[in-house]
């Protein structure tokens, strides 16, 4: 992407013959997601549960945190035709052991133009250095649909950045690896040991009826039973609920997270103490995030990194 300011792309775009436009999408930042109930397979006992973790404990060993950041808009029109212009970000983040500040371990960034083909050909020139991916033309002739195509390169473009980032500190650390996401997201992760996923998002749920509703009212410092996530036959974890702060008098949500490690039974024998290590990164209630009671401190410090250096570019 050219280094000038926005106001200077939207000039050349109209150079170009394209109509400038200023349009941030809702939820440009994040991925998008539908509700959904995907029925799990219990894995620890016959109903879900609550299950008492302990106390915090700090964790003992290098631990390093993994998150990404996307941000897309529409700075022109061809005709009805958007252009949109994205970047996507991804770091590790690791703390070399306890009370140790975290440091930098790897970061790729990836700029995107996306939009139907002809509108790419008259701006090429302008987004050299970036990735241009035109459209497929089964979206084309509706403005939203097209940015709807574009919102799912978006997605997939942060996915794989966060998955090379992820490969190449696994490259040179055996340390323990702490995802925001899903471990799904790489086939090689579901098989680590030493790979944790958070999941902050319950638009997919495991469970329906009864199991439900015990599983979304896991009390504070309590993890669900666990269980093997649905539609993961080709990347088996093993998965709970672990709730990170008292929810009673907030949201049925509030402090609740889903855990994912790799399927077998040395999760089985160390759930708990991984819950217990995980409730100790709590975000601090000050952390200036919506989503403070659902954060872990490595996960937001990765995010407040991510936010600074893009927002110098």
């Amino acid at each position: 992407m050219p280094a000038v300011s926005t106001v200077g792309l939207r000039r050349l775009l109209g150079q170009r013959g394209l109509t400038p436009a200023t349009w941030i999408p809702e939820a440009s930042e994040g991925r998008a997601e539908e509700a959904t109930i995907r029925p799990a397979r219990l894995v620890e006992g016959e109903e879900v549960v609550a299950h008492p973790v302990g106390a915090a404990e700090p964790w003992p060993d290098p631990v390093a945190f993994l998150d990404g950041i996307q941000r897309y808009q529409i700075v022109g029109y061809l005709d009805a035709a958007p252009l949109v212009v994205a970047r996507v970000a991804a770091a590790v983040r690791e703390r070399p052991g306890p009370g140790r500040r975290p440091r930098l371990a790897v970061t790729l960034e990836r700029r995107l133009a996306i939009g139907r083909p002809e509108v790419l050909d008259l701006v090429a020139d302008v987004f050299e250095g970036a990735r241009l991916v035109p459209l497929d033309g089964k979206v084309a002739g509706h403005p939203i649909r097209e940015v709807q195509a574009a919102r799912k390169v978006v997605d997939r473009e942060r996915g794989a950045l966060e998955l090379e980032v992820g490969r190449q500190f696994r490259a040179e650390s055996d340390a323990w690896l702490v995802i925001d996401g899903a471990l799904s997201e790489g086939i090689d992760w579901v098989a680590d040991p030493r790979m944790i996923g958070v999941v902050k998002s319950h638009s997919t749920l495991p469970f329906g009826g009864a199991d439900q509703v015990a599983y979304l009212r896991t009390p504070y410092a309590h993890r669900s039973s666990v269980f093997a996530p649905g539609t993961r036959s080709l990347a088996p974890v093993h998965s709970w609920a672990l709730r990170l702060w008292p929810w009673e008098g907030e949201d049925l949500f509030h402090g609740l997270v889903r855990i994912e490690t790799r399927a077998g039974d040395d999760t089985l024998s160390r759930v708990d103490q991984l819950s217990r290590w995980l409730l100790a990164e709590r975000a601090p209630v000050s952390t200036p995030d919506p989503r403070w009671d659902r954060l872990l401190y490595g996960i937001h410090d990765v995010e407040v990194y991510l936010r600074a250096r893009m927002g110098t570019r």
